[in-house]
């Protein structure tokens, strides 16, 4: 697919030497398309693996199957989604994945931003990243969102950009059973993620606002997103 890709859409690629050939390593991404998970792993130096909602691995018949052998043929790995122990159980399976010396690819963000705005990090990846040494690789998509808008299914003849920034090495913020490291080395990934594309900030989380008082309550007391 990748000579295919290059000649339609003509992609501008910026700082592949930045990706370490081999190794453990993770690709933290701003998240604006649903396609932003096959442009990473396209035009990536190496092959890059990365958590899929698991219904992409489990439908019934041809359909089923052609979307099960195209989402394992880019490296995606199938997961139920969710918060508290969903999220968790997501993260371990990411650091088995890393733990092979793969590279691994990750939205800090949670979900597409529908806006075009950059949200606040969930600390999953700084727990990651400190959890296992990996260096963080930021990957900054530019017009992806135009390529393939949400809602369309088949994508459009736009440029985009994908620019992959120099590796960061968050060691020094401390254990990831730290808090204030998660959140610190978090916001170092974003910052960097800032840097590459230049995106209006939200500063906060990209998450449906709270259902009732009860779950206000609840987001109160758990103000870590993983």
């Amino acid at each position: 697919m990748v000579p295919i890709a290059r000649l339609l859409y003509r992609p501008k690629v910026v700082g592949r030497k930045n990706v370490p050939r081999t190794g453990a390593i993770i690709l933290a991404s701003n998240h604006l398309s649903f396609i932003d998970s096959i442009v990473i792993p396209l035009m990536a130096p190496r092959r890059v693996q990365f958590l899929a909602k698991s219904h992409y691995f489990e439908g019934k018949g041809f359909k089923g199957a052609l979307s099960r052998s195209f989402f394992t043929s880019i490296g995606a790995v199938g997961v139920k989604r969710g918060a508290g122990q969903a999220a968790q159980d997501a993260l371990d399976q990411s650091k088995r994945i890393l733990d092979t010396g793969a590279a691994f690819a990750i939205y800090p963000e949670g979900t597409r931003s529908l806006d075009g705005r950059l949200y606040k990090g969930r600390t999953g990846v700084g727990w990651l990243a400190l959890t296992t040494g990996a260096k963080v690789v930021p990957v900054g998509l530019i017009g992806t969102d135009k390529l393939q808008p949400i809602g369309t299914k088949i994508p459009r003849i736009k440029r985009i950009t994908i620019a992959f920034g120099e590796p960061l090495d968050l060691s020094h913020y401390g254990s990831a059973d730290s808090g204030r490291a998660r959140r610190q080395a978090t916001d170092e990934i974003m910052a960097a993620i800032h840097g590459l594309t230049g995106q209006e900030l939200a500063d906060k989380y990209n998450e449906a606002p709270p259902a009732g008082a009860v779950e206000r309550v609840k987001r109160a007391l758990r103000p870590e997103r993983l």
